[in-house]
């Protein structure tokens, strides 16, 4: 037996004589990790979060008998790009440039040149890194002589073709710390339809094309423009699937050797198109959205096959999550006449400021390391997994990083463990449209009168002057936001408004030096700010 397992083996009779809490922090420790981020996968889709759900989801649910389900789990926005940058630096989105919305398939990377990654913080670790699946954070395309693409929105009709597709691509996952790339540049309804290794395409692609955006409806299709022959929007999940098996199984030996790895699967799924493969087609009995599920379920069932087959089930953190709640494409009234709400006792959908928008999944799984069968009511952030693989690493985070990052270990530790103080106690969210919310405790104040995104009341929409321009939540009394409480509780609007100020001000909500925003940040709606934007360009700033 080498040196390092051991080691290994000595932690682990220390865990389990509970000399320690759990087996993080030093050389024999490092598990490998893996970092499956569902597409628009809601908090009720999963049995095991919401035992009134009628999607069977067996594979999540034997994940969370295995390790510990989080009941309050966020994204940092209730939209894609942003919530995927927040995963992978430690730091919300909206202290960037990047105000409102999401980015295209074409557009140039948001994560900045000097910004550390999940991926950089472990490959100095001694990990082999891959990412497979959606990456949706930008790339730098080489443009045509002339041509131009939207740097902070989806590409428009007619610069689709403004790419030479055929040229090496810059700045992709690649230059941000992963060793090896497989998937899509962005999600499954924009261009290019095609797949990306590494920095070119497996296939040119060659003519336009567009994919329904629901099997089964004529109405309602994917963005037009250019597609690789042979390319199918039901084909890309199984393919991205087979590619992180195949990634899993070139690591193996070096992880048993020492050597572990990570592995950043953000999967296409259940996002539109909604396309479930054939074998999966009916298979809920419910609707195709549901099968969908099932299937990514599925996905989530092959992982960890794969891991036991090597062995390496029992060293390997895995967190399943979504970067946001699930999309009203997937046709919430039909589902409830089903029985079954996608966003289960919350209000709203993705887009949204409210809970539906951004409470999302969460299940973490380390057999070695984590207690299993356990909940958790921990306040998480996904932009938590940063601190939170550093600490199990024992990777000292520089003061420039992970600045909105807050380790939850304390929460999954295999004997028991206080709270430590540094936990996390709010949390901000960001809706579609830019509206803020700060979260503190049992507290929950928007910035905005509305929905912030795609729910009612809708933003523009008739009687929304007419409301207050604040609404403020009690989570503990009232987890479903059907009373706006803020007139009776002027102290604690005054109070949470501070707290976000302070949380914009310093730079971060984690302690360390204060750190300057990409832009100035006004988290108060424009109509409060006589007609002010959200957010303008900071010339201050060092475009962090």
């Amino acid at each position: 037996m080498n040196h390092a397992r051991l080691a290994w083996c000595v932690a682990l009779l220390l865990v389990a004589f509970g000399l320690v809490d759990s087996v993080s922090g030093d050389e024999s420790s490092k598990p490998n990790i893996i970092v499956i981020l569902a597409d628009d996968l809601g908090y009720g889709d999963v049995r095991c979060l919401n035992p009134e759900g009628k999607i069977a989801t067996p594979h999540l649910d034997r994940l969370a008998s295995e390790g510990v389900a989080f009941t309050d789990a966020h994204s940092g926005s209730s939209v894609c790009t942003p919530t995927r940058y927040g995963l992978l630096t430690g730091r919300y989105a909206w202290r960037t440039k990047l105000q409102s919305s999401v980015l295209g398939g074409l557009s140039p990377r948001l994560i900045e040149p000097d910004r550390a990654t999940l991926a950089t913080l472990l490959k100095e670790q001694g990990y082999n890194t891959g990412c497979v699946g959606k990456w949706h954070l930008g790339m730098n395309w080489k443009l045509l002589p002339g041509k131009g693409v939207n740097e902070l929105s989806i590409e428009s009709p007619e610069q689709v073709h403004n790419v030479d597709y055929s040229a090496p691509i810059a700045d992709g996952p690649n230059a941000v710390g992963f060793d090896y790339y497989f998937g899509i540049s962005a999600s499954l309804d924009m261009v290019p339809f095609c797949f990306i290794e590494n920095d070119r395409v497996t296939a040119l692609p060659t003519g336009d094309v567009d994919f329904p955006l629901y099997l089964g409806r004529p109405e309602g299709k994917t963005r037009t423009g250019p597609g690789a022959p042979g390319f199918t929007t039901e084909g890309v999940l199984p393919e991205i699937t087979k590619k992180a098996v195949e990634y899993i199984d070139r690591s193996a030996e070096a992880a048993r050797g020492g050597k572990p790895f990570f592995l950043y699967f953000p999967l296409n799924s259940p996002h539109t198109p909604v396309a479930p493969s054939k074998e999966w087609q009916g298979k809920s009995g419910l609707t195709y959205y549901a099968d969908f599920v099932m299937q990514t379920d599925d996905t989530v069932g092959r992982i960890m096959q794969a891991l036991e087959k090597h062995g390496l089930r029992k060293d390997t953190l895995i967190v399943v999550t979504s970067d946001n709640g699930c999309s009203p494409q997937a046709n919430f009234p039909e589902l409830k006449k089903l029985g079954h709400n996608p966003s289960s006792i919350y209000r709203g959908n993705k887009a949204d400021v409210y809970d539906g928008g951004h409470r999302v999944p969460f299940i973490v799984s380390w057999p070695a390391g984590a207690k299993t069968g356990a909940t958790s009511d921990q306040l998480v952030c996904l932009t938590d997994v940063f601190a939170t693989c550093a600490e199990i690493v024992g990777a000292k985070v520089a003061d420039d990083a992970g600045e909105d990052s807050f380790s939850f270990l304390h929460a999954l530790a295999a004997t028991p463990r206080a709270k430590d103080d540094t936990a996390r106690k709010s949390i901000v969210h960001h809706s579609i449209n830019g509206s803020f919310v700060v979260r503190d405790g049992r507290w929950k104040l928007a910035f905005c009168p509305d929905s912030g995104g795609w729910s009612n009341p809708r933003p523009g929409s008739a009687g929304v002057k007419e409301l207050p321009p604040v609404q403020l939540f009690n989570m503990q009394d009232d987890p479903s936001e059907t009373q706006n409480v803020q007139a009776d509780h002027a102290d604690v609007v005054e109070r949470l408004t501070d707290l976000m100020a302070t949380l914009v001000d310093e730079g971060r909500s984690t302690p360390g030096p204060k750190q300057r925003n990409a832009v100035v940040v006004d988290f108060q709606k424009p109509a409060q700010r006589a007609g002010k934007g959200v957010m303008k360009p900071n010339p201050m700033a060092n475009n962090r």
